[in-house]
């Protein structure tokens, strides 16, 4: 799968757009990874706990998107974005959309 934040894909052409395409997760900190994280907050840099968080959080919505476009019968995604909500405390939606497209070599 080609995925792309912008509209298009050089060396390739779109022949056919298929649609909105999206992948959707909900992820929340645990008690230990707020414990962890608050004691290297009071060290100050990088607080690896909540990066490796997000990391993991993105990739599931990316991968779910990409599965989602496959199954439309896409091999590209255009202008791909990621989106971000708190729900509640400590509970967190991550949304990756894009466009699904038909795509060919230009």
């Amino acid at each position: 799968m080609i995925v792309s934040t912008t509209n298009d894909i050089t060396g390739y052409r779109i022949v056919r757009h298929l649609g909105l395409v999206r992948g959707i997760t909900v992820r929340s900190r645990s008690v230990v990874g707020n414990f962890f994280g608050g004691v290297q907050s009071i060290f100050g840099g990088k607080l690896s706990v909540y990066v490796n968080l997000a990391e993991t959080t993105r990739e599931e919505a990316f991968e779910h998107m990409c599965q989602h476009a496959a199954d439309a019968g896409a091999n590209a995604v255009v202008g791909m974005r990621y989106d971000a909500n708190e729900i509640m405390d400590g509970v967190t939606e991550v949304l990756a959309y894009g466009t699904a497209v038909v795509v060919e070599p230009a």
